[in-house]
């Protein structure tokens, strides 16, 4: 008896908005900004690259660039995205 694998897409758990907000949350824990970037490229993908790009005033090829594995956005462009998914960021001690 074979065992049967499917690739993992981390696409199919970003469905709602909390569990999209779970995943940046992850991220931004992780405090790996690498992970934080590509995390706001899954979760714009998730959400609909076009209307993102669109709402953050960006390309969305300068997105997938940017939020790629290989990218290193520039601050600017993550706030834009964040605000663009309609998300605020916050410190806290």
């Amino acid at each position: 008896m074979s065992t049967e694998t499917t690739k993992f897409d981390i696409q199919d758990h970003l469905k709602s908005d909390e569990q999209r907000l779970a995943y940046l949350e992850a991220a931004l824990e992780d405090g790996d900004a690498k992970f934080v970037a590509v995390a706001l490229g899954d979760i714009a993908r998730a959400k609909g690259m076009s209307a993102v790009a669109r709402d953050s005033g960006l390309t969305r090829e300068a997105l997938y660039k940017a939020l790629s594995e290989k990218g290193d956005p520039k601050l600017s462009t993550l706030f834009s995205v964040v605000k663009a998914l309609g998300l605020k960021v916050s410190i806290t001690a």
